[in-house]
């Protein structure tokens, strides 16, 4: 019998986005999900900014949950408290800013729902319209995603993308240890080596840069080399 798929679980790391966290909520709640009820967990990494008290304020129940670390642990740990209460048939991850748009979900859901791929991940370079800025944010992306693929045998455009996109069947009793950004890498070489079958969708992308809260920086994208290695071969 194929598998039915009724529920999304929508993860969201959350750290010091107090500007924008109502508003991804708000997104998140009014996006088209195919058909499926949808599981909002947001797990908040010890905000400073009050995002933590705001959350508090958003309602829980109705699809939605909310969770905190007592202290900053990265998004990969907040990930994976998220993972621990998704019980989706399908699981899609959310960043909290405004840079991914939940008018895609379509595109990142209808490969799985047509039982032609098990994972899929939204690439900022292929299709859709995105904001351009940081070319050296760009080619080490660029960069990292082609060492993965050499490693992982596959042939994707956008790696480091926060869109990703899976059955849930296809982490259960995977074990996932990257605290902070190295979950990107991490995901893929784990779901690679199952030899899921992958499909990649262009998205919509408005980037942030520095100034308006960008997290991600250089000391990530040398970690990012380790993470590749390390979960291809040591791990």
């Amino acid at each position: 019998m194929p598998e039915s798929f009724k529920r999304l679980s929508i993860l969201v790391p959350v750290f010091n986005e107090v500007h924008t966290v109502e508003e991804i909520v708000r997104r998140v709640r009014a996006a088209d999900s195919c058909g499926l009820e949808k599981e909002i967990i947001l797990v908040d990494d010890a905000s400073t900014d009050g995002t933590g008290d705001l959350l508090k304020k958003i309602h829980q129940g109705d699809g939605v949950k909310v969770f905190s670390h007592p202290f900053n642990r990265g998004k990969g740990a907040a990930l994976r408290t998220a993972l621990e209460h998704a019980t989706g048939d399908i699981v899609l991850i959310q960043d909290a800013d405004l840079e991914y748009d939940p008018v895609d979900y379509p595109l990142l859901l209808k490969p799985i729902l047509d039982r032609r791929a098990d994972v899929v991940y939204g690439s900022r370079f292929t299709g859709g319209t995105h904001r351009v800025l940081l070319f050296w944010h760009y080619m080490a992306n660029r960069f990292l995603t082609l060492l993965s693929n050499m490693l992982c045998n596959l042939n994707l455009t956008d790696m480091e993308t926060c869109y990703k996109v899976f059955r849930r069947q296809c982490v259960e009793g995977m074990k996932l240890t990257s605290d902070r950004f190295g979950i990107e890498p991490e995901l893929t070489a784990k779901l690679a080596r199952r030899h899921y079958r992958f499909y990649e969708t262009g998205i919509n992308y408005a980037g942030r840069d520095y100034s308006e809260g960008k997290k991600i920086g250089w000391k990530d994208g040398f970690a990012a080399l380790w993470f590749i290695f390390r979960y291809r071969f040591f791990d």
